[in-house]
């Protein structure tokens, strides 16, 4: 199987009004506009393929970058080609979901996110929030360094709205995945949560809205899921 042959197959596969809503979250051509539904059916047919997976990605189509991060191997992914993949991410969706579910599910995601918080590049920050947010859903609780993420925690209270857009929401993200995934430190997202208070990110032209993390959170406690961890952060 190549790049090409699965370009084929996207192509008939993608639909004028779903292209039109990604498009509004930063989406741009090349694009079929194919279903996150029908890149998972094609998922599940390849199921891991690392080399296609990095030449899919490299095509630069939104969609074929999209199933690159699904059908991955993550524990192949070198630093270089995690490098290469938050360089080419040029919109939201990619750096809040391919890239760093990749990066979280790799060796060197803690080392890359801890990098990469501190671009100057908004979407390459973004990108390494989201991977820290990943992270802590994945990690047990044992193997994470509660001390520096209460040092992360500390950083976001202080520079969240300093932070562009979508380095400021997937911060957001990061505070209430601690709250969410780690039992230990809920108290503080919650804490850290409330001191930032209510957050404004520019969304673009979508119906999509911020949530506030203690509200988030506490949902999540009253339903009595915290601490439940996820086994991938792919979807």
């Amino acid at each position: 199987m190549t790049a090409q042959k699965i370009l084929a197959e996207l192509k008939p596969l993608g639909g004028e009004g779903y292209k039109r809503v990604i498009f509004k979250h930063g989406v741009q051509e090349p694009c079929f506009g194919v279903k996150i539904s029908d890149l998972q059916k094609i998922r599940k047919r390849i199921k891991c393929d690392h080399a296609l997976a990095l030449e899919l990605y490299a095509t630069g189509n939104y969609d074929a970058m999209y199933l690159a991060g699904l059908i991955a191997d993550d524990a192949q992914m070198t630093k270089k080609d995690l490098r290469d993949w938050v360089a080419g991410a040029y919109c939201r969706p990619l750096v809040g979901s391919t890239v760093a579910w990749v990066a979280a599910g790799s060796p060197h995601g803690w080392a890359l996110a801890l990098e990469w918080i501190d671009a100057k590049r908004d979407l390459t920050a973004a990108a390494g929030w989201a991977t820290l947010g990943c992270l802590v859903a994945l990690t047990a609780d044992a193997d994470l360094d509660l001390a520096a993420l209460k040092q992360l925690l500390s950083r976001v209270q202080k520079t969240i709205h300093q932070a562009p857009d979508a380095a400021r929401a997937q911060m957001n993200q990061f505070v209430i995945a601690v709250g969410c995934y780690v039992p230990a430190l809920t108290g503080l997202a919650i804490q850290t949560g409330d001191k930032i208070g209510p957050l404004t990110v520019d969304m673009g032209d979508t119906a999509c809205q911020v949530p506030f993390a203690p509200d988030y959170i506490r949902k999540v406690q009253k339903r009595g899921t915290l601490g439940k961890k996820r086994k991938t952060a792919k979807c």
